[in-house]
């Protein structure tokens, strides 16, 4: 199937946090592999597996010194093919994370073009004079604070990093940076990887050129330094879409073609321009609507109905609930909603991504100060912007380090018995047997994958809509509200967010949700 990622589910997984068998406290690919029968079970298509690449992990990996090795950390090239090998046995794809924005500065490109002003590479990143005044060329802010220019003081010039100054961004511009970028996904395609995650894609394309970044008017505090200004020169420049484009034309040259998940946050058009004109960039911009949405049915209709309006025609939509450096969907809605926000992500049109931990119900985890690793929080204390508390180890069985590790983690982990994974298969009525059960009848009902999205709509505090396919007509009704909704259902329940328990014709309760075949 070419385009399977259509009818399947992504998964995330965060590998220092899944599961670790060396005893150092941190999740390895051994820990992946042995893990991919929960994923089985689950009923998991595809897993997506955030940066295990060489690296000093100034940001957690996503400073990269070789694009196309193993970190030790996470264990060897061996083991990732032996990973694959078993994930394809199993019928799951492979996908990893590509970060093609920037490198670490320990990357051997990046000590050969700060080497001189004159090295082959120099052109490989993104150098500019100072100001006048001897300061940064343009008054651009990093994404974790500070300015986003750094001077080499033995070459005399400034260096870009949107990111961490050990992370120098990469000049999209020269043509044999390209190429050779195109080179490291050929490498991965050709092991067998069957897709990529496109890392910040939004920041590929910076414009120095163009001079300051204007003020946001909008801007609070809780935002963080770098949304203080507006991305204007920085972000979703257009050389980016003729960037997509090339990369998409490297995944067709393999059979089936590899897919391309784009991460670019951004405005609803923003993100639509990333499909392509021709449907010849990313098969799949990522959609975060719902990972900042504010939890409300009419407010849930207006998104719904707002992304479906804009997607080019033949453009396939996805969505996703949170990752690695969102709040958790359990602790930013309540876990009385949790079973809702589940529902929705699996019922509604398009490509679906669950991010690990959230079929348990994980909440964020309070990290102490002296525990904190996210070089973000370290840069910016106290305002909530670390994302440390999403990223914590999964609990597999009781124990003092939940069955993850023999040893304290890596950071602390909630091991509280009801987010324990052997207690919740155990049970019927957990978080993960729900979300179980809800793969297994997404798998069984071609409507809830290849249905039209039909009849979105609120009902005071209830969120409705339908997926239609051949005649069958298959209504969701989640109880976004706090009080017992009763409306119109008629038709067979067929699965709800309460259990066995629920009756059709019963109001739905608070936090309920409801999959009912209509008659």
């Amino acid at each position: 199937m070419s385009e399977w990622w259509k009818d399947g589910v992504i998964y995330q997984i965060y590998p220092r946090s899944f599961q670790d068998t060396t005893g150092n406290g941190i999740g390895d690919l051994k820990g992946i592999t042995s893990r991919l029968g929960y994923l089985e079970d689950l009923g998991i298509d595809a897993i997506w597996i955030s940066p295990i690449f060489p690296s000093p992990m100034k940001d957690a990996g996503y400073d990269v010194s070789d694009y196309t090795g193993i970190d030790p950390t996470f264990g060897t090239l061996e083991d990732f093919e032996a990973l694959v090998a078993d994930a394809h046995a199993r019928g799951m794809k492979v996908l990893l994370d590509f970060v093609p924005s920037h490198t670490s500065d320990q990357h051997p490109w990046f000590e050969e073009a700060r080497a001189s002003k004159d090295s082959p590479k120099r052109d490989w990143y993104v150098w500019r004079d100072p100001a006048p005044d001897g300061g940064p060329p343009t008054n651009w802010i990093s994404e974790f604070a500070g300015p986003a220019w750094t001077l080499d003081e033995a070459t005399g010039q400034y260096y870009l990093h949107v990111f961490l100054r050990e992370q120098p961004s990469l000049n999209w511009h020269n043509r044999e940076l390209r190429e050779a970028m195109y080179d490291v996904m050929r490498t991965w395609f050709d092991r067998g990887v069957d897709g990529f995650r496109v890392d910040a894609v939004e920041n590929m394309g910076p414009d120095p050129e163009a001079g300051d970044n204007p003020p946001n008017p909008d801007w609070v505090e809780s935002m963080g330094p770098a949304r203080s200004h507006l991305g204007t020169n920085t972000k979703h420049q257009p050389v980016i879409f003729d960037i997509a484009r090339e990369m998409r034309a490297v995944a067709e040259e393999y059979d089936p073609p590899r897919l391309l998940v784009g991460e670019a946050y951004g405005e609803i058009p923003q993100v639509m321009k990333y499909y392509g004109d021709a449907l010849d960039a990313f098969q799949q911009p990522f959609n975060f609507l719902l990972i900042e949405a504010e939890w409300d049915a009419g407010n849930l209709v207006r998104l719904i109905t707002e992304y479906e309006a804009a997607l080019p025609d033949g453009a396939w939509p996805n969505w996703v609930l949170g990752n690695h450096d969102r709040a958790r969907i359990a602790s930013r809605v309540g876990p009385a909603q949790a079973r809702n926000a589940m529902m929705l992500l699996l019922t509604i049109r398009g490509t679906p991504t669950i991010y690990q931990g959230d079929e348990l119900g994980m909440e964020n985890v309070v990290i102490p100060p002296d525990r904190v690793q996210d070089p973000w929080e370290k840069n910016v204390p106290g305002q909530g912007l670390g994302r440390d508390p999403v990223r914590t180890p999964i609990a597999w069985e009781d124990g003092p380090f939940g069955g993850f590790s023999t040893v304290d983690p890596w950071l602390p982990m909630d091991l509280g018995p009801e987010r324990v994974v052997a207690r919740q298969i155990a049970s019927e009525g957990s978080m993960l047997s729900f979300t179980r059960a809800l793969l297994k009848l997404r798998r069984e009902m071609p409507e809830l994958r290849r249905g039209t999205l039909e009849d979105v709509r609120a009902e005071g505090d209830v969120l409705r809509y339908a997926r239609v396919l051949d005649g069958s007509r298959i209504e969701v009704l989640l109880n976004i509200g706090t009080e017992e909704a009763m409306l119109r259902q008629e038709g067979a329940l067929i699965l709800s967010t309460s259990g066995d328990s629920a009756v059709a014709e019963d109001p739905l309760a608070p936090g309920e949700g409801r999959i009912i075949r209509a008659e």
